[in-house]
């Protein structure tokens, strides 16, 4: 298991190094973590909700993600409150004082136990990664997800800190001594993560680490810039805030507070013919050729946050100005005439207008749809791969003009033009033939498919040789049961 001294310390990037690793070795891991908080989620194969980065560490691992890789998933609503996913399923909602105040907390571990032994029976060796700091004393007695399923599970505990941060010897020190006698004996290793320069330059202070934690150090792994792995957090968005530049296509997508699946966007920003940034200012949006209205867990709040800050206002003049505007999931709502929320699924107001961009209206529902689709994407007859996660149905006012022919033959999404339309489809944009249609208005020229796919494979393999390289793995194998 890998837990950390903070929350975005490394431990869900090293956990999909890992998985990697073991799948390299000949072994069939998976992994785990029992929750997760996070507005990134995927849908399994059949049809469930996890959180992406368990998504993405089953990847690396070679295998279908499962809801038993992350039992409970919470996937916040407004500041206080969040959806409660088990086992996939929607669970209801709670504000953070019934769910970590609430006596369902021993209901919640139970089902986070079962789900790791139905998983430990399957794979082997099971690679767990925990949530935040493991020394957070309000929350240990109610903690579901980092040493109390350790000490369930009899799994070997490294603990990453990011010395990027400054302060490790305080953070790492602190947090051992913080633990309980049969909490300390969990604890196999430290990992040292984001460190900048030679190394061997830091010795001594890997010397007096050990010293003070009795752990051993069993790597220190360098800041990397050139291995991509899918981040969980859109904390990060705030930092690719390039504005427009005038050699390439630019495309904005909308900052939402409550922005979800932001990994749609990871595709095309790759593409070279293209400059994708986030943005929440609208004169950046009225420069870019593109304005792309992303999903969110809470469509009616961040509608009105866009109306309220002038985005709604240069999206819309944006679209009058013959620009390419586009919606993905709850951008694709806010782009219509009207959402309705009757039973208060996302808040107390029963309607509100959309940006009125698109003829569609849309409702939202109790019931969450979750699955994997195929489709074929406007007259293309190349298969393409998306996911649905949404809770809300929206139905065309005129004549229905789909953007999408699904798997089952249903139509999906609203095609107004070239330059416009809407979709529930996330992953839309990792599907080349939808990219070069997004492009096409703005350029002739062609491109070599980016293989999305395989890029990432190539990044678990780099990712797993860098750890290898960095952190004693033949000390990690002598510690763990599989």
């Amino acid at each position: 298991m890998f837990v950390g001294t903070a929350s975005d310390v490394g431990k869900s990037v090293i956990t999909s190094g890992f998985c990697r690793i073991f799948k390299q070795d000949g072994y069939s891991p998976a992994p785990f973590k029992g929750q997760n908080m996070s507005l990134n989620s995927y849908a399994t194969p059949d049809g469930l909700e996890i959180g992406r980065a368990q998504a993405i560490q089953a990847e690396a691992a070679g295998i279908p993600c499962h809801t038993d890789m992350n039992p409970v998933l919470l996937k916040p609503t407004t500041d206080k409150i969040s959806q409660v996913i088990l086992n996939g399923k929607p669970a209801g909602n709670a504000s953070a004082i019934s769910y970590f105040s609430g006596d369902g907390r021993d209901k919640l571990f139970e089902e986070v136990k079962a789900a790791y032994h139905r998983l430990a029976l399957k794979y082997s060796p099971i690679v767990m990664e925990g949530a935040g700091s493991i020394s957070e004393l309000n929350l240990k007695k109610r903690d579901i997800t980092n040493l109390r399923i350790a000490i369930e599970a009899g799994a070997a505990v490294y603990l990453i800190t990011d010395i990027d941060r400054g302060g490790i010897f305080a953070s790492l020190y602190g947090t051992i001594q913080l633990l309980e006698p049969h909490e300390k004996d969990c604890i196999k290793g430290i990992i040292i993560n984001k460190f900048r320069g030679d190394p061997l330059l830091f010795e001594d202070g890997r010397r007096m680490i050990e010293d003070l934690c009795k752990v051993p150090v069993v790597g220190v792994l360098p800041y990397f810039r050139d291995i991509i792995i899918e981040e969980e957090d859109s904390v990060s968005l705030y930092k690719k805030n390039t504005a427009p530049v005038s050699n390439k296509i630019n495309v904005a997508v909308v900052l939402l507070n409550r922005m979800s699946n932001f990994t749609d966007f990871d595709c095309l920003g790759r593409d070279p013919r293209v400059n994708l940034f986030y943005t929440n200012k609208p004169s950046e949006i009225l420069d870019s050729n593109i304005i792309i209205l992303p999903g969110t867990k809470n469509t009616i709040e961040d509608l009105i946050e866009l109306k309220n800050y002038g985005i709604a206002n240069a999206i819309v003049q944006a679209f009058k100005k013959g620009k390419s505007i586009i919606g993905i999931c709850g951008g694709y709502q806010m782009l219509g005439n009207k959402i309705e929320d009757p039973l208060n699924v996302e808040s107390t107001i029963k309607e509100i207008s959309g940006l009125g961009i698109l003829p569609v209206a849309t409702t939202l529902q109790a019931n969450k749809k979750v699955q994997q689709r195929t489709f074929l994407h406007l007259k293309s007859t190349t298969l393409c791969k998306g996911y649905e996660i949404h809770m809300g149905e929206t139905m065309p006012e005129n004549s229905a003009s789909p953007l999408n022919n699904l798997d089952d033959n249903t139509p999906e999404g609203y095609y107004l033009n070239e330059k416009c339309w809407g979709t529930y489809l996330h992953g839309i944009l990792d599907n080349a033939v939808v990219i070069d249609n997004l492009l096409a208005p703005y350029t002739e020229t062609k491109t070599e498919h980016f293989d999305y796919s395989a890029f990432k494979d190539i990044q678990y393999n780099k990712l797993a040789a860098l750890i290898r390289e960095n952190v004693d793995v033949a000390q990690i194998y002598k510690t763990i049961t599989y």
